[in-house]
């Protein structure tokens, strides 16, 4: 039997590493019953040295001072926490209050109020600021950043300027790619949800594994790298989650949407190379940075050295464009607790504020780390991604020394059908979308 070299099509070949993923691994950390000033303390240690360097080229004339040696009148920079007064802010101590006043409605997703107002605090002390520059319904609390202002007679800090981080220094991009290749990001899989389509997803593992007829779409299949799966690949019956022991046949019943998620993965590691991130609804810890799925729960898909369970953040390159991405819990928290025309709004500004989750650990839960902050970002991305978003969205965004960024919302494939596609060659992006006619 002959076969036809113009039908054959070989998958290209790529450079995978995932070093970054290092700082996002609890390992040697140990909970002694810390409290989470510490990682507060380290943030500002951080980010306070990297502003104090980029303030003589914002304003060389002014002094720096600490909240502490503030002087009515006087002008100056002060550096320190952002920390949003939130009138609407959730409190657990309320559920046990005796007398409860009447509060007014709140939307079930955002917290914000006319009447919330931003302090900036520092080790010595803290100050209200005032004015109109600083909107609280764009900052949140954990953001480090340096103000221009003065004391006013009120013992309000009246702001006149502010610096933020900005964009963090970037490897250079690879000029030497000739050819297109894709890394395929999808997420919200919800294996075992009633939104989710077996066919669908199979659809996808067709694609990717290039067994499909349409001689195009092959070509497009080989050209295919890496897969990234961005969290809340499956989905537990809630019923069966009471907290009780179960049942051999409930046991059972909670394993299938695992057991069916890593026959598909198994297909898609024979071919490419994946990996697979947690999300909120994953069998992972809840607090960030979430650690990688135990491999024991993918007994067909871990042999394969192409597969990798990873942490949620992810960093990796591929061909030495840089990625990184989370599984969606810090824009939707920010999403909570201030405001934006679009995601892609909050997805920008964590990466001007330098940090992954700046609202960890006040209103996102995170590891109590002692020593260090593994959510700041110390080099910039060429592709950051968030998983698990109602909708797909983009935007190639330029930093102040020439940093090229790729922003990415990944939308839930089993309520769209949709995966995205990025091209390591120039960081265009598109959608590659998969239906089911019933």
């Amino acid at each position: 039997m002959e076969i036809d070299s113009e039908m054959t099509h070989e998958r290209k070949q790529s450079v995978y590493s995932c070093l970054q993923d290092e700082r996002f691994e609890i390992q040697k950390e140990m909970y002694r019953g810390q409290q989470y000033s510490q990682i507060y303390f380290a943030r500002l240690h951080l980010m306070r040295t990297l502003l104090y360097s980029l303030v003589p080229t914002w304003k060389p004339h002014l002094p720096v001072c600490k909240v502490l040696g503030l002087e009515e009148g006087k002008e100056c920079i002060i550096v320190g926490t952002l920390f949003k007064h939130m009138k609407l802010k959730p409190c657990v101590l309320d559920e046990y209050a005796k007398e409860r006043s009447v509060t007014p409605l709140v939307k079930p997703h955002n917290f914000m109020h006319s009447n919330d107002n931003l302090i900036l605090e520092d080790e010595s002390g803290r100050v209200k600021l005032g004015g109109s520059l600083l909107s609280p319904a764009v900052y949140v609390t954990g953001i480090v950043v340096a103000l221009h202002g003065k004391e006013t007679s009120a013992g309000e800090f009246f702001v006149e300027d502010v610096l933020e981080a900005g964009l963090p220094p970037q490897i250079e991009q690879p000029l030497d790619l000739k050819e297109d290749k894709y890394v395929l990001l999808v997420s919200g899989l919800c294996i075992g949800s009633s939104s989710s389509n077996p066919l669908q997803f199979q659809l996808l593992v067709d694609h990717i594994t290039g067994h499909v007829e349409d001689d195009e779409e092959l070509g497009l299949a080989a050209k295919i790298v890496h897969v990234v799966i961005a969290g809340n690949s499956v989905e537990f019956p809630r019923k069966l989650l009471t907290g009780q022991s179960m049942a051999s046949k409930d046991q059972s019943k909670l394993y299938e949407p695992i057991k069916e998620l890593d026959i598909m993965l198994n297909q898609i590691a024979a071919g490419v190379s994946v990996d697979i991130m947690p999300g909120m609804n994953d069998p992972a810890n809840f607090a960030l940075p979430q650690q990688p799925l135990n491999r024991c729960l993918f007994p067909g898909s871990a042999p394969y050295n192409t597969f990798r369970s990873c942490t949620n953040p992810h960093s990796f390159d591929v061909d030495n464009v840089r990625f990184l991405g989370t599984s969606g819990q810090n824009i939707d928290d920010l999403d909570k607790y201030s405001e934006a025309e679009s995601k892609l709004d909050f997805v920008e500004r964590t990466l001007r504020w330098r940090h992954l989750a700046p609202t960890a650990p006040n209103t996102l839960g995170c590891y109590p780390f002692t020593d260090r902050d593994p959510f700041l970002i110390e080099t910039c991305p060429h592709v950051y991604f968030v998983g698990n978003q109602d909708k797909y969205d983009t935007r190639l965004i330029k930093g102040s020394e020439g940093q090229l960024v790729r922003l990415i919302c990944i939308p839930k494939f089993s309520e769209t059908g949709v995966a995205v596609a990025v091209n390591l060659r120039n960081l265009e992006c598109h959608t590659r979308s998969f239906s089911i006619q019933l």
